[in-house]
């Protein structure tokens, strides 16, 4: 026979409340979200207009931002001709600048600034939706190789504008 005390049962029983009310709760950083006729959405390869000639960029930049919309679930990635809406962005810049200058005017930090356009559009309703910048950045030591050190910078960044391009995709942030 398993002992409670008072005390532990009124917070479990509270708990358990606050787990029940907050699943049923959910989260939006507006209030908005995808408007019910939308279920699919059409990502085409992004395009780099970038002129950075940083290899793979858009390849990286759309599959990561494919992923972002399969984990959230909010829409189902679709074809082209078949979805009910479309996200189309171009990767506009990559700029690499320092951050931290030591002693010496010695270089420690850069960071890597992606910006991209993004154009999202209800293909039903046919109209536009936003069309928008996002841009967002990855730190970097400049201490060793920069072919070692600057992918997971750009990493980070594509990483943080997916994310913020998602957002602004499924509760109108």
């Amino acid at each position: 026979m398993i002992y409670i005390c008072k005390k532990h049962l009124l917070f479990l029983i509270l708990f358990s409340y606050l787990v029940v009310f907050f699943n049923g709760c959910s989260y939006s950083f507006t209030g908005a979200s995808v408007p019910p006729h939308l279920k699919t959405i059409a990502i085409p390869i992004s395009i780099d207009r970038s002129g950075s000639g940083e290899p793979d960029l858009s390849e990286n930049f759309t599959n990561e931002l494919i992923n972002k919309f399969l984990d959230d679930n909010s829409l189902q990635i679709g074809e082209r001709g078949k979805s009910d809406a479309i996200l189309e962005c171009t990767i506009v810049s990559l700029d690499d600048s320092p951050q931290i200058v030591s002693q010496g005017e010695d270089v420690t930090l850069r960071r890597v600034k992606i910006t991209v356009k993004a154009t999202y559009k209800d293909l039903v309703k046919k109209k536009t939706i936003f069309d928008r910048s996002f841009s967002n950045h990855g730190d970097y030591n400049n201490t060793g190789d920069i072919t070692d050190d600057r992918p997971p910078a750009i990493e980070t960044a594509i990483d943080k504008i997916t994310e913020d391009i998602l957002l602004g995709v499924v509760s109108n942030w």
